[in-house]
């Protein structure tokens, strides 16, 4: 679960425009009202709530914003994201409590304490402090930590896709949108990297080179003499870079690694005071990635699609149910 002083999740908001004009009206020149946003069922939501909810998120708003009229637009649409976040988490936590659902006590707590170490360092001072600062108490805390819960458990139900992907789907997406899956060439590469520690004169360095090449002329395997000798950050990994492209390396070091056949090393190059090895284990030319590859890809895209729309089908069934006035 993420953690519980950001919003879970935002959705596109369907506000009437008076709403909208109203709220862009009143809410963007500080403070905001007081009183009630929005009245759903039986239960309200008021400015001060969204104004708890938004604070976390604001002064990165103010960061990426250019202009005040970008911050303000950005701060109205944030307002109508939260908005709409916590008139679902209400008829969501209603669905959940109508279809007799049980969520054990323990999970709640056990979150409650998961909270209080990672948040607060088992600091309860610290946390009562952060409850005072919101106005809310132990006990509110803890209830509106059971609706997310809530929120979040009847989401993920909703997620999960009962139906499988169709071949035919799949490739009928990769057809339509294979540009997607375009990839530059590219070479699979080990590196070895040498360079002269702050005491080492150049001929113990020339030396260091030379048994580098004296290894790799004898047979032995790249990657071993990587791990023994290079001084990179990829050592303990034996060299390994994994699939780099041209525009991954600097000219002198991309020109030679794909001038290399697979399983060929290079010459040392020298660059400033580093020296470099070469080895590529495997090419890929530029193109279109094959089907057979990307097919997973293609799936979990297809299924998210999915379990997206039938969240939005079902949040807008709530929403079409449900008695919800805007202030």
């Amino acid at each position: 679960m993420k953690r519980i002083f950001s919003i879970l999740f935002l959705f596109a908001v369907a506000v009437p425009a008076t709403v909208q004009a109203q709220v862009a009206h009143n809410i963007w020149d500080p403070p905001f009202r007081q009183g009630i946003a929005a009245e759903v069922e039986n239960q309200i939501i008021t400015f001060e709530e969204i104004r708890r909810e938004m604070s976390s998120l604001i002064p990165q708003i103010r960061e990426a914003s250019r202009s005040r009229a970008e911050f303000n637009r950005r701060m109205e649409e944030l307002y109508f994201e939260v908005l709409q976040s916590l008139i679902d988490r209400v008829l969501i936590v209603r669905e959940f409590a109508e279809r007799e659902f049980q969520l054990p006590q323990t999970f709640v707590e056990n979150e409650f304490d998961r909270i209080l170490i990672e948040d607060f360092e088992n600091d309860r001072a610290a946390f009562l402090q952060y409850l005072e600062s919101i106005g809310k108490n132990t006990r509110e805390f803890r209830r509106d930590l059971r609706e997310r819960i809530i929120v979040s458990i009847m989401r993920g139900e909703k997620t999960r896709s009962a139906s499988q992907i169709s071949p035919e789907r799949i490739e009928r997406f990769y057809a339509e949108n294979n540009i997607n899956f375009y990839e530059e060439e590219a070479v699979r590469l080990r590196i070895i990297m040498l360079r002269p520690l702050a005491d080492e004169s150049e001929d113990l360095m020339r030396q260091n080179i030379e048994k580098v090449q004296e290894e790799l002329a004898s047979g032995r395997d790249f990657e071993a003499v990587a791990r023994q000798y290079s001084q990179d950050s990829r050592r303990n990994r034996g060299g390994d870079w994994g699939w780099i492209k041209r525009s991954d390396l600097r000219d002198e070091l991309s020109v030679a690694a794909f001038r290399l056949n697979v399983g060929e090393y290079s010459e040392p190059i020298r660059m400033g005071n580093q020296t470099f090895f070469l080895f590529v284990e495997d090419k890929r030319d530029e193109g279109i990635q094959p089907l057979n590859e990307v097919r997973d890809r293609i799936e979990d895209i297809l299924a998210s699609q999915l379990a997206r729309q039938a969240q939005d089908q079902w949040l807008e069934r709530l929403r079409r149910d449900a008695y919800i006035r805007y202030y």
